[in-house]
């Protein structure tokens, strides 16, 4: 059975920062694309990150670009998401999901979204306020 696991979110201050893991079981990351998604209440779920497995690419929405940075250690079979300068708008459960395949090309075409993406775990919360 293919899992994730999220973990690392919890109540930051604007302007702070916070890493979240994303560990896999029953199978190896080494191979799949990893992505983060994140889902405020009222709003739709949104494509936060994703890292290939070989190549280096990674993707980010603009919300997020130069405070986030996504990363894999495959030695640890987790992928991370380093969250810096966070803002109250980053507020939402946080899931990381995989998928198989090349993603490249569709991300870079259409963006990040959850379809093809599967084995999500039961998320972490960000929450960001004073």
């Amino acid at each position: 059975q293919l899992q994730l696991v999220e973990s690392g979110g919890g109540l930051v201050q604007p302007g702070g920062s916070l890493r979240l893991s994303c560990a896999a079981s029953g199978f190896s990351l080494e191979h799949y694309a990893i992505a983060w998604f994140r889902q405020a209440p009222g709003k739709e779920r949104e494509g936060v990150s994703c890292i290939t497995d070989a190549d280096g690419y990674t993707y980010y929405a603009d919300s997020v670009k130069g405070r986030f940075t996504i990363s894999r250690d495959n030695a640890k079979n987790t992928v991370y998401l380093q969250m810096n300068s966070l803002r109250p708008e980053d507020t939402a459960v946080y899931y990381c999901a995989e998928a198989l395949g090349e993603v490249e090309a569709r991300v870079e075409a259409t963006g990040l979204q959850s379809a093809g993406f599967g084995s999500w775990g039961q998320g972490t919360q960000v929450t960001v306020s004073s």
